[in-house]
Parts: structure tokens; C-alpha cells; sequence
């Protein structure tokens, strides 16, 4: 499912650059969801997080997936939806 996820973006523009991402994360704070919320939805798909923070209005993920490869992702903070990724294939 994530390598689905991670093709789909890689596809359709991946990881475009902080502007696009920034208009899919054009949410006011008092509706983004908790960090906590986007580690939990993470975990239970397998995934070691090791940082979230925010950046420029989205939520920025690294963590390692189950197979051990490293993963840089973008959330919406009030869906905690993909808007981008990347990996570290190495």
C-alpha cells in the first residue's frame, strides 16, 4: 500500500517543492489535528517515526518503513493526508 501511495506521487509530481505543498496545507492552526494523531496513523501502518515537525504549514514526517527504508513525508495537518514524499533508497 505505501509503495502504491509513494509511486502514486512520484508520478503525478511527487515531492514538488515546499509550494506545492504549502497550498495543500492552507489550513488555520485551530483546525489542524494533534502531531500525536499523524504518529499514531503512522505506527499502526507500520512505520518508525522518527521526527514529525511542522514546515511551512504541513506536517514533515521521517521516519523508516517496515521494509527499513528511510521515508521524508508531507501531511495536510487537518486530513493528515499525503500531499508529498520522498525516499531515501539507499
Amino acid at each position: 500500500m505505501k509503495k502504491i501511495i509513494l509511486a502514486t506521487f512520484l508520478l503525478t509530481g511527487g515531492f514538488a517543492g515546499s509550494a506545492f505543498a504549502a497550498d495543500k496545507c492552507d489550513v488555520p492552526a485551530d483546525q489542524w489535528q494533534p502531531r500525536e494523531a499523524l504518529q499514531k496513523k503512522l505506527e499502526g501502518e507500520g512505520w518508525k517515526v522518527r521526527s514529525i515537525k511542522s514546515e511551512n504549514g504541513c506536517y514533515e514526517a521521517k521516519a523508516i518503513d517496515a521494509k527499513g527504508k528511510k521515508l521524508e513525508a508531507v501531511f495536510n495537518p487537518k486530513t493528515l493526508e499525503t500531499v508529498g514524499a520522498d525516499s531515501d533508497d539507499g
